[in-house]
């Protein structure tokens, strides 16, 4: 998901996290090594059959 910087996000544990870009993409799949934020560390995932057929 694609949000309009700055923004800080609260995460588990309440620690607080900024970003100062103008836009940030917010990871979704967790697995990204500087979650909240997207590394793109999803495009690595390999998609099952169910997965392909749901869209």
């Amino acid at each position: 998901m694609l949000v309009e910087g700055p923004v800080e996000v609260v995460v588990e544990g309440g620690e607080t996290v900024r970003s100062d870009r103008v836009v940030v993409a917010l990871c979704a799949c967790r697995r990204s090594r500087s979650y909240p934020f997207c590394d793109t560390s999803h495009r690595k995932r390999v998609r099952t059959h169910r997965e392909d057929e749901e869209g």
